[in-house]
């Protein structure tokens, strides 16, 4: 009886081993069968940006791992393939398969673009992550960009950037008129009615137009990047907050058509692998910021915040525009209304919870 219960129990294990290995197999099989798909990415961003343009690479990077090498993004910088600012209109039109940019580039074809970006006194990195994620935000966005042809993913957020380096102080609000300041989209129509004179300047050409005095001010990014764009060595005086990206999301594209023909496996290791980006890249600034203002304010970097009567009257023609463009853009309206909403309740719990913890912080 022990030979025969044990005979019996040692058949039941090969048969157990025998069905794994089958198991193994088929998926093996499984796997085997799925395409090598290889696709061109297209970033806004020259590689010497590394926190931003690196953000693609490390999408691209986890794809090809978790697809075992099936899946492979190659990244090109901006303007390899097609100019940073055009890189909407390249996956729209299918010369690429995907690309990352920042959303508020293109609102010239429609203010609402900036939502997936920033808008000047919106929603932080975190809140804009919740209102994404959570807050019906990428339904809303994918709305808009599904007219272009492009499914979007958030892929990355700078934190709150800086408001700039100024060649003189600006003590109060009329020492902005006349003031010539590098600006693009949104921020710099509000600049524009509170007397600058904005300009739209690729960050390669920024720092000779304030060498030769072209312009008297310049916005970019924040200390980290700005820092290896040499702003301090023209311009001592660096101002906070960027009061026109509180928050600014990156995003990836990506043709529809192409989107359609992916296995749905290599479809969610895209998006799962769009989310490690935007994770990273917050993750990346945080760190790497405050070693670089430590080290421009060793290097006689003067530190100022803008006065309160500018921040004030920029906010409120920043609402004054969102209302307007509401009221002529329906599509606009459809985002903007939510957001508002959303906005608000997010500024109330954050002041109750957030605010008044950092702000003891701060105190002590």
């Amino acid at each position: 009886m022990q030979r025969r219960d044990f005979l019996t129990g040692a058949g039941a294990g090969l048969a157990a081993t025998a069905l794994a290995a089958c198991g193994k197999k088929e998926q093996a099989a499984a796997a085997g069968e799925l395409p090598t798909i290889r696709w061109r990415l297209a970033s806004s961003y020259p590689k010497s940006l590394d926190t931003i343009y690196g953000a693609a690479e490390v999408m691209a990077k986890r794809v090809e791992a978790i697809t075992n090498g099936k899946f492979q993004i190659r990244v090109h910088a901006g303007g390899e393939i097609v100019p940073g600012l055009q890189v909407l209109d390249a996956v729209q039109q299918g010369t690429i398969e995907c690309g990352h940019s920042a959303s508020y580039y293109y609102v010239g074809k429609n203010m609402a673009f900036a939502f997936d970006c920033a808008v000047p006194f919106g929603l932080t990195a975190r809140q804009q992550n919740a209102w994404m994620y959570q807050g019906g935000g990428l339904e809303l966005t994918r709305e808009l960009f599904k007219d272009y042809n492009i499914l979007n993913f958030p892929g990355g957020n700078t934190g709150v950037q800086m408001g700039g380096w100024f060649r003189k102080e600006v003590n109060s609000l009329a020492d902005l008129n006349g003031l010539k300041m590098r600006i693009p989209g949104i921020g710099g129509q509000i600049m524009a009615k509170l007397g600058a004179v904005p300009q739209t300047l690729a960050g390669g050409d920024i720092y000779p137009a304030l060498e030769r005095g072209a312009i008297d001010a310049a916005e970019w990014v924040g200390p980290y990047d700005d820092e290896k764009l040499g702003f301090a060595k023209i311009a001592k005086h660096y101002y906070y907050p960027g009061w026109w990206e509180g928050g600014p999301q990156l995003s990836f594209y990506v043709n529809i058509d192409k989107w359609n023909t992916l296995p749905e496996s290599y479809r969610q290791a895209f998006e799962t692998a769009c989310m490690e980006a935007n994770l990273n890249m917050l993750a990346a600034y945080d760190t790497k910021n405050p070693q670089a203002l430590q080290r421009l304010v060793a290097a006689g970097v003067q530190l100022h915040a803008f006065p309160k009567d500018v921040m004030t009257a920029a906010q409120k023609i920043a609402f004054g525009l969102y209302e307007e463009e509401a009221g002529r853009n329906p599509i606009f309206r459809k985002i903007y209304q939510p957001w508002k909403q959303f906005r608000e309740a997010e500024l109330q719990w954050f002041k109750l919870a957030e605010a008044s913890y950092t702000n003891f912080l701060f105190g002590t």
